[in-house]
């Protein structure tokens, strides 16, 4: 039997044939039938993946619902406070006007902030939400907030200004219950300059003091568009305040004043009471830097009243510039004596009396005028009486009741003691006996250019006016004064040194006030100044002594020096004899002088103030 070989086409036999379909089986298993598998392997466990994901998401979901709603329902607290009316947004504070000073510097304005603010019966976790708030607003403190942050009301504030990015980072902790709103800071640009006479606001932008306060209805009214001009002159006020605060550091003050005002419409250029503060920190300011020196500190006025005595004899017909009184003893009046620091002990003219300062012949002047006529012709000056200025801040001279103005007190006042007005006063009184003898009301208000002065009341004659500028120019140059006087400037003037007084009575040894009060140019007066130092103490320059003249005189020359140019006031350099001999006083007062007019009824006319606008 023959064996015949297998067809082409015929299958394998034995393992050799199972090899042989295990191969043909693989090599029918394409490459990308190979990929779409593995992909499909993989979208199969990201499939997974996210079921699990949204399993467990619903299931979070459906867990706080269940604790919502059946587990732990929402505090009654917070549903009460979800039923309520939303809290009332405070509106924005109705805009400020700006203060400028006469030059339009801008003293006081209003700038737009953001406030924070916040509804207690919306915040879940005071304690919590503080400890948020402090970590982009550091200055706050915890405690005061977290009791804002708590309690039944609907409002309470945050912060009162927040910069932009404060804002911001309040706004990205999204917490439930805080708010903002558009509300306005008082900035004041100048800080500390004019800061008595400005005053502040408070954190609702009321005005507390200065003219602010005095002008809190106008600066709030539809008026507050049209800036409110002061007579304050910024560049005057830095000079005054550089001056004043040097002596008070030469000579170990505790603080000091200064005033410049215009002779002729009682304008307040500058006003100056040290220690000051800043305007836009009212919060950190103590008592004593709030203090307003000029015009409710009152102080006796020392020899600078000299100057109002001699004019009341003047005007009264009592002396003459040649005539005088004996000033070789000293006046003794029961247990008080009254005599002279370094007194000439012989007799004085007029003109000696006040270059020597001496205070026998200005207290035997005074009791020549007598105690009536003595005390109304300071009434008509305004020493009695509380100056109409335009701030809140003014107070009222103590000077003795007619019942009790005896004979010791028309003497001892005679030479400035027993009589308490503040700066202003005695300066304002100076600019009535330079200007022509007219009294007007100080103002802190700016004079329109070219308008005239406004009324006032005459109180002394031109003659005394013109005598009495030829007397204060002669104590500058001969007398006590010296170191007020300015080359081409022809300051007058008059120093006072007066002890303090004791809470208890009596002057105080070591506590004394040095003034210096005056008036330049002298041959036609523009502005009268004010200088004051409190409690100087001496010092090897001034050889031991703390007077006036050694303290007060030299800052009242450094006062002149840098506001007359500011003040439009060139030096004279060409026609200095010239003016000097128009103005000079003799020592014993015989100078040809214009006759004495008859004496003319005084006519009180009722001052006014500069209108509100």
């Amino acid at each position: 039997m023959s064996i015949l070989p297998p067809a082409p086409e015929a299958a394998p036999r034995g393992r050799f044939a199972q090899a042989v379909q295990e191969s043909t089986a693989l090599v029918r298993v394409t490459q990308p039938e190979l990929a779409s598998r593995a992909q499909m392997e993989r979208s199969r466990g990201r499939l997974v993946l996210a079921a699990c994901a949204f399993s467990v998401l619903f299931g979070a979901v459906a867990f706080k619902l269940a604790v919502a709603t059946v587990l732990a329902p929402a505090e009654p607290r917070r549903i009460n406070a979800m039923s309520r009316p939303a809290a009332v947004v405070a509106a924005a504070p109705v805009m400020r006007g700006t203060v400028t000073d006469r030059n339009g510097e801008i003293l006081a304005v209003s700038l737009p902030v953001n406030a924070l603010f916040a509804n207690p019966r919306e915040i879940e976790n005071p304690g919590a939400v503080a400890d948020r708030l402090r970590r982009i607003l550091p200055q706050l403190e915890r405690e005061r907030l977290v009791a804002r942050l708590s309690g039944e009301r609907q409002f309470a504030y945050i912060a009162r200004a927040l910069t932009p990015r404060e804002m911001q980072a309040v706004n990205n902790l999204g917490v439930p219950g805080l708010y903002f709103e558009e509300a306005e800071r008082r900035y004041f640009p100048q800080g500390r300059t004019a800061v008595h006479v400005i005053g502040g606001t408070d954190v609702d932008g009321q005005g507390v003091a200065g003219v602010e306060r005095f002008f809190d209805e106008r600066l709030r009214s539809e008026l507050r568009g049209q800036p409110l001009r002061l007579s304050v002159d910024v560049r005057v006020q830095l000079a005054m305040r550089d001056a004043v605060q040097r002596a008070i550091t030469e000579f170990n003050g505790i603080g000091g004043a200064g005033i410049v005002m215009d002779v002729h419409t009682g304008e307040v250029i500058a006003m100056v009471s040290l220690p000051d503060y800043d305007a836009n920190d009212v919060g950190a300011a103590t008592n004593d830097q709030r203090f307003n020196r000029v015009t409710v500190g009152v102080y006796e006025p020392g020899s600078t009243f000299k100057l109002f005595t001699s004019a009341a004899a003047l005007e009264l017909g009592v002396i003459q510039p040649w005539n005088g009184f004996d000033a070789s003893r000293p006046i003794q009046y029961g247990r008080f004596t009254i005599s002279d620091y370094r007194g000439r002990g012989r007799w004085l003219a007029l003109p000696e009396i006040l270059a020597a300062s001496s205070n026998i012949a200005s207290a035997h002047m005074a009791m020549a005028i007598g105690p009536t006529r003595h005390r109304e012709f300071l009434v008509r000056m305004g020493m009695a009486s509380r100056l109409r200025l335009e701030i809140p801040e003014t107070a009222l001279p103590i000077v003795p009741t007619v019942a009790a103005w005896r004979d010791i007190n028309t003497m001892t006042i005679g030479f400035g003691h027993g009589i308490s007005p503040t700066p202003m006063h005695v300066v304002n009184g100076v600019t009535a006996l330079v200007n022509g003898g007219i009294w007007r009301q100080p103002t802190l208000m700016l004079h329109p250019p070219g308008e005239p002065p406004r009324e006032g009341t005459r109180v002394i004659s031109e003659r005394t006016s013109d005598i009495m500028r030829r007397l204060m120019r002669l104590v500058v140059t001969d007398g006590s004064g010296r170191s007020a006087d300015v080359p081409g400037y022809f300051v007058g003037g008059k120093t006072g040194t007066a002890q303090k007084t004791s809470a208890r009575g009596g002057y105080l040894a070591d506590r004394r006030i040095a003034a210096f009060v005056g008036a330049f140019p002298m041959q036609a007066p523009r502005y009268a100044l004010y200088v004051m130092i409190d409690e100087p103490k001496p010092n090897a320059r001034s050889h031991g002594f703390a007077t006036a003249g050694w303290v007060a005189a030299p800052a009242a020359n450094m006062v002149v020096s840098r506001i007359a140019p500011i003040l439009g006031l060139l030096p004279e350099t060409e026609r200095v004899a010239e003016i000097q001999a128009s103005i000079a006083m003799p020592m014993n007062g015989r100078i040809a002088l214009p006759a004495a007019r008859p004496a003319t009824p005084v006519v009180p006319v009722a001052p006014r103030t500069a209108p509100a606008v």
